[in-house]
C-alpha cells in the first residue's frame, strides 16, 4: 500500500493556482483593450524598474529569455508606440529601449488590471486568511529552498 504524497498534492495545487492566476490576469489585461500580451506587459513592467533605458541584452537577462524573444516583444511594443529604441549616448553601436508616454500610460492600466485580477482571486478569503496567505507567500518568495533539484 502506498502512502499519500502530500507534497505532490501541494505541488499540483500550486501549479493549478499559478495557471489560474495567469489566466485571470490575461483576461483582465485583455479587457483593458490595450492590445498588449502578457509577455509584453511583463516587458513593460521590467522596463519601469530601470533608472535609465536598458540594452536589449539587459532585458533578456532580467526576463530570463533569449535575446531574440526580447526583439520580438520590443518590435510589437514599438509598433504600438509604447516603447522606442534610442541610441546609447556613449556607444553608437548600442541601442537602448525606453518607455514612451503611451507605454507609461499602458503600464498604469496593466497595473490596474493586475490589481483587479488579484481582487478577483482573493475575493473568497477573509482578511485573516489574506494576512496568513501574505505571510506564507513572503516565506516562499524569500525562502531558502533547494534549487535545481529534479525528481
Amino acid at each position: 500500500m502506498t502512502t499519500p504524497d502530500p507534497d505532490g498534492l501541494l505541488a499540483e495545487q500550486l501549479l493549478r493556482f499559478t495557471r489560474r492566476v495567469h489566466r485571470i490576469q490575461k483576461r483582465h489585461i485583455e479587457q483593458c483593450g490595450l492590445g498588449v500580451t502578457p509577455a509584453q506587459s511583463r516587458l513593460l513592467r521590467t522596463l519601469a524598474h530601470y533608472g535609465s533605458p536598458p540594452r536589449m541584452a539587459d532585458l533578456a537577462e532580467r526576463l530570463e529569455v533569449v535575446p531574440r524573444a526580447v526583439t520580438s516583444l520590443v518590435d510589437g511594443l514599438e509598433a504600438s508606440g509604447k516603447v522606442r529604441r534610442v541610441p546609447d549616448p556613449t556607444n553608437r553601436r548600442v541601442i537602448r529601449i525606453e518607455l514612451t508616454d503611451e507605454g507609461r500610460k499602458a503600464l498604469g492600466e496593466v497595473r490596474g488590471a493586475r490589481r483587479s485580477a488579484a481582487e478577483e482571486i482573493l475575493a473568497p478569503l477573509s482578511e485573516e486568511q489574506r494576512a496568513v496567505l501574505g505571510g506564507l507567500l513572503d516565506t516562499l518568495v524569500d525562502g531558502t529552498g533547494v534549487e535545481g533539484r529534479c525528481g
